[in-house]
């Protein structure tokens, strides 16, 4: 299977890389081949290639700096992916978009269905938002893959923030009214290949699915459980959203039904083992 990757240093790319079996062969482009800043060129791309998927794991996820960076956001997670599912319907392709939490407004408490009826808080999510209904509307076979709370031992993200800012400080304060399933990035790139080789054989099923780590936690308790695996002495002061303004808004309910993913034989993993793995990594446990 041969499989056309968008994005290459993000957290997820880097997974794909990382894990794809020997019969699964890799083409991830860069920002030199493929700039999602120029749509078009992205779609020429696809046209031109001999890949048997494709997966869109790059995006604009500068959440805060999208509140002023509308028009570059909208093309990056709106324009580009509609342009390159355009493409891989017009060339019969199987194409995989990875999207987000921040499509729903974060209200209530129960996790939110595939179905649930979007309504994202901030630019990121609108954009994330124009993506998806522009791959459901291009015509081709395709699953938009939801998750949140994306850690791994590379980039930036909230494990390696947790870590670097507990080398100075002996107490942090950290928001206990946002929940949310954390997700390592290799699980997702698991979860993407699973769905690549269904898409490839089958041909179906298209959708939208939801994909996150359990249990679902804060951010507070999901900061206890960094300390407790790399046994730092450190104390997780909780904190509401409001005492952290950011200028963008953050869903307080992340929460995501997964039971979808049932029709890829795909089960939600435990987000604390798959950290266990990170820390390794990063050789702090």
């Amino acid at each position: 299977m041969r499989v056309l990757v968008f994005g290459k240093t993000g957290q997820v790319a880097t997974e794909l890389q990382r894990q794809a079996p020997k019969d699964v062969i890799l083409d991830v482009l860069g920002r030199d081949r493929a700039d999602l800043s120029d749509p078009e060129a992205c779609a020429a791309v696809i046209m031109n290639s001999t890949a048997d998927v494709v997966i869109n794991a790059a995006a604009y996820t500068a959440v805060d700096q999208a509140e002023e960076e509308i028009d570059l956001a909208t093309v990056i997670n709106g324009a580009a992916p509609a342009a390159m599912a355009h493409a891989s319907a017009a060339k019969g392709i199987p194409f995989i978009q990875i999207s987000t939490d921040y499509v729903f407004d974060g209200s209530g408490q129960q996790p939110w269905t595939m179905d649930a009826t979007p309504a994202p808080l901030g630019i990121y999510g609108r954009t994330k938002l124009l993506g998806e209904e522009a791959v459901r509307a291009a015509g081709g076979v395709y699953v938009i893959l939801r998750t949140s709370w994306v850690f791994s031992s590379h980039g930036a993200n909230f494990v390696k923030t947790m870590l670097r800012l507990s080398e100075t400080r002996d107490q942090l304060s950290v928001v206990t009214d946002q929940v949310g399933g954390p997700t390592a990035a290799a699980d997702i790139a698991t979860a993407c290949l699973a769905i690549a080789r269904t898409l490839h054989r089958d041909g179906a099923p298209s959708g939208t699915f939801h994909f996150a780590g359990q249990p679902d936690v804060s951010w507070a308790e999901f900061a206890r459980e960094v300390f407790a695996q790399t046994k730092r002495d450190i104390t997780v002061i909780d904190i509401p959203t409001s005492a952290y303004p950011t200028p963008a808004k953050r869903p307080a309910n992340s929460r995501l039904d997964c039971t979808g993913l049932a029709a890829f034989s795909i089960k939600r993993p435990d987000w604390r083992a798959s950290l266990t793995d990170v820390l390794k990594e990063l050789k702090v446990i």
